[in-house]
């Protein structure tokens, strides 16, 4: 009768003999860094990772591999500019002047990162984290109207309890009370009104009926969104951009102000943008794929050997 090995057994028995993993030639720094210099293509991302509860990775991925065999350029531990280009730069010159653009979020340490690594990139702006930017200052006065009512509504609990009364809280004709429409409306603001659902575009006329600021950044936020939605080339983008500037300044709301100083120092690399309409999703796709790998194999205890396994299917170990 046949026995089956204990899993940790069989588990120990594939790393240490069947894997590959005891001749790896990376082995040794794995957990450091790993580099794949032929997986290096001419339209790359970068982004960050978290390979453990703690441990922050810079990882570069080649968007022609499409998140599979041969994405993975390189993974470094930490987001330290020095220590990243250290790595990045044991890729002979030759091949990193082949590197024509580098899709990243806003982060000034990525950018630092890919100009000093790669002199002839173009470096691109992720969109969607823009975008992202802008959208987080709708919903800060949505957060703000939000806290007012639930001040509103705890006071109003009060005084019915001090006059031995209950609080019934006033409904509007489609069923929220004032806390759960702005809780509600978290979602409808990130999107454009044609992909509204009906209760969404329901919701929304209640919302900019009763909060007409909110109305006013959503439609800011909008104006935004048709930058990028509208332009076909940098010039035309640039111009779109000024007046979207004009407006700020003329609105003067805090929020966006503080926003859109930020969009001014990345400026330049949102443009580029335009060039070939670059984004990160794929940088995006390919850490969830790492984060589900990593759930897969329940957690990381050996992070060189997850790392290897993740070289196995990702990079170039045969």
């Amino acid at each position: 009768m046949s026995q089956c090995l204990p899993t940790k057994e069989f588990e120990k028995q594939y790393k240490d003999h069947l894997s590959g993993f005891k001749d790896w030639d990376q082995k040794d720094h794995a957990d450091k860094w790993l580099l794949f210099e032929n997986n290096l293509g001419p339209n790359l991302s970068i982004d960050e990772i978290a390979v453990t509860k703690d441990e922050l990775y810079t990882i570069l991925t080649n968007k022609a591999a499409k998140g599979g065999k041969g994405a993975l350029v390189a993974i470094v531990a930490g987001t330290k500019t020095c220590e990243v280009v250290e790595v990045l730069n044991k890729i002979s010159e030759d091949k990193r002047k082949l590197v024509k653009e580098v899709t990243l979020d806003m982060s000034n340490a990525m950018d630092a990162i890919i100009s000093k690594s790669f002199p002839n990139t173009s470096i691109v702006t992720d969109r969607f984290h823009v975008q992202q930017l802008v959208s987080e200052a709708v919903q800060e006065i949505r957060m703000i109207a939000r806290r007012k009512a639930l001040k509103a509504e705890t006071t109003a609990i009060r005084q019915a309890k001090k006059n031995n009364k209950i609080y019934i809280p006033k409904l509007y004709e489609n069923g929220d009370t004032k806390k759960q429409l702005l809780a509600r409306s978290f979602y409808l603001l990130f999107k454009s009104e044609n992909n509204w659902t009906p209760s969404q575009k329901t919701r929304s006329e209640i919302l900019f009926r009763e909060f007409p600021n909110i109305n006013h950044a959503y439609n800011i936020s909008m104006m935004f969104r048709s930058f990028y939605e509208n332009n076909t080339n940098k010039d035309q983008a640039k111009e779109s951009l000024e007046k979207w500037y004009k407006k700020i300044t003329e609105e003067n709301i805090e929020s966006f102000v503080v926003v859109a100083e930020s969009i001014k120092v990345h400026e330049d690399t949102i443009l580029n943008y335009f060039n070939h309409r670059g984004t990160n999703a794929s940088a995006e796709s390919f850490n969830a794929k790492l984060k589900g790998f990593r759930a897969l194999v329940r957690g990381v205890r050996d992070v060189k050997f997850f790392l290897f396994r993740v070289g196995k299917v990702y990079g170039d170990i045969g």
